[in-house]
């Protein structure tokens, strides 16, 4: 229970198979009160159905948390729906301790001379400005408050290193990188703390969309696809949702306390750096 009495936001937490699902289980498995935020409803080209959580799905995924599971429908792409959000935590439990930007889009992916500005800028604005919206409403209230907080972005391996078809994606997460630099330094002097987990692939909802798709590009099948993954992974297995909610409560914890501006690594010994 390191996290009893906090407050948490996770964004892109509406999806019962995803990584956000699996964070916000487990901080209110450590005593936090989570507000599980999603965009609910397709709003665009870039928000499809089967890609999103929808708001049926939040409640129910609120519904089984302990400790005041809350939901709260949010587009990260706008700053005042952001903002509208880090303000409900406050109103709905009190204070706002922990911000965990997960939303991201990790299915636009294309052969570079395929994509499209509007694809790119579908990738950046969820995944970098997005994060960075929320980066900005969570250290705005954990300021005022005056008792610090912990603010963990979800990257990736490709925060680290290059993957085809992948070119937004994998800017959008370097980009992560650079921001938490920065914020980290700026948010010091108010005992808020700010850093990445890099996990390497995990096959969520959205990680079993990308294993058909890559098996599919490189003439494989799934099974070899992911039988040829593990092999070269020192672990001999790729990520679970697990194993990414891990590191972020870590992160969360006092145990954490004095590491800020970090981006770590949880690979499986797949990316060394």
């Amino acid at each position: 229970m390191r996290l009893a009495g906090k407050v948490a936001v996770v964004t892109g937490a509406g999806r019962e198979a995803g990584l956000g699902a699996a964070i916000a289980r487990r901080l209110a498995a450590e005593g936090a009160a989570v507000v599980i935020s999603d965009i609910g409803a397709p709003r665009d080209a870039a928000t499809p159905e089967d890609m999103i959580g929808g708001t049926a799905e939040m409640q129910a995924i609120a519904a089984s948390l302990p400790h005041g599971g809350s939901t709260f429908v949010c587009d990260v792409r706008d700053p005042v729906s952001v903002k509208a959000l880090a303000d409900h935590a406050v109103v709905a439990h009190g204070s706002l301790d922990i911000w965990v930007n997960n939303a991201g889009i990790g299915y636009i992916m294309k052969p570079l001379e395929d994509v499209s500005p509007d694809d790119w800028r579908a990738v950046i604005d969820v995944n970098l400005t997005g994060a960075w919206f929320g980066l900005q409403a969570a250290a705005e209230v954990m300021a005022r408050q005056g008792r610090g907080g912990r603010i963990v972005n979800i990257a990736s391996q490709a925060a680290k290193s290059g993957f085809p078809h992948a070119q937004a994606y994998t800017a959008s997460k370097h980009g992560l990188v650079g921001l938490t630099r920065s914020a980290a330094i700026e948010l010091g002097a108010h005992g808020i703390t700010v850093n990445n987990v890099c996990p390497n692939h995990v096959t969520t909802g959205l990680g079993a969309w990308q294993n058909a798709h890559f098996a599919e590009l490189q003439g494989k099948t799934v099974d070899q696809y992911m039988a040829d993954m593990a092999a070269r992974i020192p672990l001999g297995r790729p990520g679970l949702p697990g194993d990414t909610a891990a590191a972020v409560a870590f992160l969360c914890s006092d145990d954490a306390a004095y590491i800020t501006g970090e981006s770590m690594n949880v690979s499986g010994g797949e990316e060394p750096h």
